[in-house]
């Protein structure tokens, strides 16, 4: 029973996060450089730096753990957060060519599996006393390879989209809508984007041990990965208001309290996610197969509700039932994928 509300408890963070654009569609008159630097602000400063308090107890405190923590950790966490920083700015981009479902889908997909693979590895590599290995039992790959296989077949619903649409369908469902271009940067997107589990990996003992209530165990690490993802995207963002003379957009006081709220709402949906991901996994073995597969659980989740949103959207509007069959087929595989590991 335990495991199930674990796993409630992470689908509903996935499902927050797919909701993530939504509130952005109501932002006005800001350039995108804008807007997605604010609600970085939010997402990736503010409120898991709010979160990571969770993790602190009476008497402790957060920079003082920080400060304590072995710098090679500290560091290493921060770095992937800035790898995976870039996987952020690529993500939005997959969704701009490929719509919400398909770039989701194929960029989340490949981001649960290598995500999941790629932190045990490394980890073996600058700690190979810790036998990092161990955690990826068969049950581990074997959910892996479902959670893959569920994302092929929703790239193929999304190929054979590409090949029945006419252009003028295609831009009625995604205006910028470009197969090939979309499939290249949404991989990129995925791989980058796995460098946030092998953050939390390098992060998993920045905690106060058994002070801290396991629910909110990961958050300080969650914290250092956002924190390295934030300066990537601020770097670009801030370079793009430059390059596109778009710095007067921050000055537009009839739009701010809309924006504000909107980047507020935005951001605190994306949060979810690994807000939601750490109190799941508190209901989990720790270091079991549910456990170890947890951000894979979260990424095949996400892609689900990222497809509901997308049916919702009208995005696979004017495909065949064929195409839909497939599409509903890769997302069946992916919802068992999240349960065929307690079942091995």
């Amino acid at each position: 029973m335990e495991i199930v509300i674990g796993l409630i408890i992470i689908a509903i963070g996935a499902f927050c996060q797919s909701s993530c654009y939504v509130p952005i569609n109501k932002i006005k008159d800001w350039s995108w450089e804008s807007y997605w630097i604010i609600q970085g602000v939010f997402a990736w400063l503010l409120l898991p730096f709010l979160g990571a308090l969770l993790a602190v107890p009476e008497g402790q405190s957060l920079f003082g753990l920080f400060a304590s923590t072995p710098s090679f950790n500290l560091w290493m966490t921060i770095f992937f957060g800035v790898l995976w920083g870039v996987g952020g700015l690529t993500f939005g981009l997959s969704m701009r060519y490929l719509g919400v479902a398909l770039g989701q889908s194929i960029a989340l997909g490949t981001c649960a599996g290598l995500g999941t693979i790629m932190g045990p590895v490394l980890l073996n590599i600058f700690f190979p006393e810790l036998n990092a290995l161990d955690s990826l039992t068969f049950a581990v790959i074997i959910g892996v390879v479902v959670t893959l296989i569920g994302i092929a077949i929703i790239g193929v619903a999304g190929s054979m989209k590409a090949a029945s649409l006419s252009e003028e369908e295609k831009k009625a469902a995604v205006k910028d809508f470009n197969f090939p271009k979309g499939l290249a940067i949404a991989l990129l997107a995925g791989f980058m984007s796995g460098c946030f589990n092998v953050g939390l990996t390098f992060g998993a003992d920045i905690n106060f041990g058994e002070l801290t209530d396991p629910m909110f165990r990961t958050l300080p690490a969650t914290l250092l990965v956002t924190l390295g993802g934030f300066v990537t995207n601020a770097i670009y963002c801030f370079y793009q208001n430059q390059k596109n003379h778009t710095w007067g957009d921050y000055a537009k006081k009839a739009v701010w309290g809309n924006n504000m709220l909107y980047c507020l709402l935005a951001g605190a949906l994306w949060y979810s996610q690994f807000f939601g991901l750490s109190l799941g996994r508190s209901f989990f073995e720790a270091g079991g197969t549910m456990d170890t597969l947890s951000f894979c659980i979260l990424m095949a989740l996400n892609v689900v509700f990222s497809n509901v949103w997308g049916i919702i959207l009208k995005e696979w509007k004017g495909c065949s039932q064929k195409t839909i069959a497939v599409l509903i087929c890769g997302i069946v595989v992916l919802i068992v994928s999240s349960f065929l590991p307690q079942l091995i």
